[in-house]
């Protein structure tokens, strides 16, 4: 009996002192150890990738999730409509409001999961909004990419240039996985420069050279596509409101 409770007393202390080391190795020192490391050598990146307006010295954001930039909404049961003086963002319904340097507030991630034939017509989607009929039509992937379409192209048009359907990118009516992507293609860039400069009362050619500045290459190279951050591009598009307004 007493050998049992010795045992028993013996192993209950060598699960403790297990315990205790453990706990010491894993959940304090393994964890200062990486935030240690972290910190050192990718100090930015451990701490959110975050951006700052140099106006302000705010942090305004992160560089690795989008935002939207819309007008503050008059009814809380209808969509804000986007502020065109800024360039805007891939299509998300996961995208928190900022106007540069406004509070962000993240609101969910994810996709539409829709198929990619939701609403198509004998495997098409319609050419126009007109032609749907069903009741349902707003919940379609086509219908949704349509009406994306038509948004770019009334909202990009301007007295002296005119965006054709055929000339909207894709990823200007699509959301991403995340649906919090941050970039946007150089072209979708290239195609809001002649609005954002009419909103602005900037030179096109002004805005046109803000894009090719702030266009990131391929990863290494050769991994992925151009892209442009539409956060960063839209705090040099203040900076340079700025010093328009300074020089008149």
């Amino acid at each position: 009996m007493n050998n049992s409770a010795g045992n028993t007393a013996r192993l209950l202390w060598a699960g403790l002192r297990a315990l205790i080391v453990l706990t010491a190795l894993c959940g304090v020192l393994y964890p200062l150890a990486v935030t240690g490391v972290a910190q050192v050598a990718f100090s930015g990146r451990a701490n959110g990738s975050e951006i700052e307006d140099p106006a302000t010295g705010r942090v305004v954001g992160s560089e690795l999730i989008g935002q939207s930039y819309r007008l503050p909404s008059k009814n809380p049961d209808e969509v804000p409509a986007p502020d065109l003086r800024w360039f805007q963002p891939r299509p998300s319904a996961g995208l928190g409001t900022n106007s540069v340097n406004a509070q962000y507030e993240l609101l969910l991630s994810g996709a539409t999961n829709l198929a990619g034939d939701s609403g198509a017509v004998d495997g098409r989607c319609p050419a126009r909004l007109g032609d749907y009929a069903t009741e349902d039509k707003q919940a379609t992937l086509c219908y949704q990419v349509l009406s994306a379409r038509e948004a770019v192209i009334r909202d990009n048009s301007t007295a002296g240039f005119a965006v054709r359907a055929r000339d909207v990118p894709a990823d200007a009516v699509t959301s991403s996985g995340s649906g919090l992507d941050p970039h946007i293609s150089p072209t979708y860039a290239k195609l809001q420069t002649h609005r954002v400069a009419e909103r602005n009362h900037l030179d096109v050619t002004a805005v046109e050279r803000l894009v090719t500045e702030h266009t990131e290459g391929r990863t290494l190279g050769f991994m992925g596509e151009p892209r442009v951050n539409v956060l960063k591009l839209n705090i040099a598009l203040k900076g340079l409101k700025g010093l328009a307004q300074a020089g008149n």
